[in-house]
């Protein structure tokens, strides 16, 4: 594994593992800072494509495509976790890379990400492995007769995964979820699902945003409001909790913890993704210092920036179900309101449940910021429907 003797400095040039919407508002991010980004992936014309200095084509699992790849970069992250990791592996053998493929492991495979977390003594929602039909009944029974049923690794916004509601029902789920391992997870009662992003440098340097509240539908994130309506001990709550992740982990960039708040206001850690995430998008608005940037400074090995907030804001996603009936009025959208910020990813194809970009608004209390992003998205859906 190669590591760092010292700061990359703008001017170098910095590889992405992955070509998605999060690679692409990092290199906006590092290109303002004055950095070159390659990045690398199977796809062509992507998101990231669209605005880094390079774009190489190649399968993940051609590890001499990789290794060539990291050769002609200074130092290497990746955009999600669905990077194998043993590309990750190999890039490690060419140049630095930040975070840690072990935490990418980690993070890329439930069963491993939960029992990491207990392991370090974080408190998680209740869960047993299932490798076969058999044992999604006794973890049924275990966990009260109900539960999430999750593929163990490679899913995410609600793909890999299936409600069980009662014993009779887990060989039907075992089968719809065609996999050789999985994790059942108890139905926890929640008052409400907050994220806490936090930013480390290799020095140790952290730094914490939020927390921000979630709503999902259908298992994607559809509405972020920031900050969440908890109060200060709370608050604080999560951030001392995310930092302590990041810390047990050694975490060397920008990590998101999501986390359920019980009715008993105790704060479970239902996930962790290492690198931005789609509930901090709104930072690039709304705070003094994005994720994004605060991802190239800590991979880069420079001072992370203030994440002051300036103003509460909402994000909503914008899914490719708006484009159904042809393509979105965004001038109805933005008429709305001046205050709304409109994102888009630069995907060529609107797929139903596909994340297409989002909308922020900014305003003078959270609630404001809400029914402005809201309304923006709806100009959009009456838009579509004509």
């Amino acid at each position: 594994m190669i590591e760092l003797s010292g700061p990359v400095l703008p001017g170098a040039t910095i590889g992405v593992l992955g070509s998605g919407q999060l690679g692409r508002m990092f290199a906006i991010a590092a290109r303002q800072l004055g950095y070159r980004v390659h990045t690398f992936s199977p796809a062509y014309d992507t998101p990231t494509g669209q605005v880094a200095d390079l774009e190489v084509c190649q399968p993940y699992e051609d590890l001499e495509a990789v290794r060539s790849f990291a050769a002609s970069v200074d130092v290497m992250s990746f955009e999600f976790e669905n990077v194998p990791a043993a590309t990750a592996a190999a890039a490690a053998e060419v140049a630095p890379v930040r975070p840690a493929g072990s935490l990418l492991e980690t993070t890329q495979h439930r069963l491993r990400e939960k029992t990491a977390l207990r392991e370090r003594g974080f408190t998680t929602t209740e869960f047993v492995a299932v490798r076969s039909v058999d044992e999604l009944r006794d973890g049924l029974r275990r966990l009260g007769g109900a539960g999430l049923l999750k593929t163990a690794g490679w899913g995410y916004d609600g793909k890999g995964q299936r409600r069980v509601r009662s014993v009779d029902e887990a060989a039907a789920a075992w089968a719809e979820l065609a996999t050789d391992e999985a994790i059942l997870e108890g139905f926890v009662d929640f008052e409400r699902e907050l994220s806490v992003v936090v930013a480390r440098g290799a020095d140790g340097e952290l730094v914490t945003y939020g927390p921000v509240e979630n709503h999902h539908v259908d298992g994607i994130l559809d509405v972020t409001l920031s900050p969440a309506p908890v109060d200060d001990g709370l608050a604080e709550q999560a951030r001392a909790l995310a930092r302590r992740i990041a810390e047990s982990f050694e975490l060397v960039g920008v990590l998101c913890a999501e986390l359920f708040v019980t009715r008993d206001r105790r704060l479970l850690v239902n996930e962790l993704a290492p690198r931005p995430h789609n509930s901090g998008h709104l930072t690039i608005d709304a705070c003094l210092t994005s994720q994004f940037e605060q991802q190239v400074r800590a991979v880069c090995g420079l001072p992370l920036g203030a994440p002051t907030q300036l103003r509460p804001a909402a994000m909503v996603n914008l899914l490719g179900d708006l484009w159904a009936d042809g393509e979105p009025d965004w001038q109805a959208a933005l008429r709305s309101s001046p205050a709304l910020k409109l994102h888009l990813y630069g995907k060529g194809e609107p797929r139903p449940g596909r994340k297409m970009g989002h909308l922020v608004a900014l305003a003078s209390t959270v609630e404001e910021a809400r029914e402005i992003a809201l309304r923006g998205r709806q100009a959009l859906q009456r838009s579509s429907a004509r």
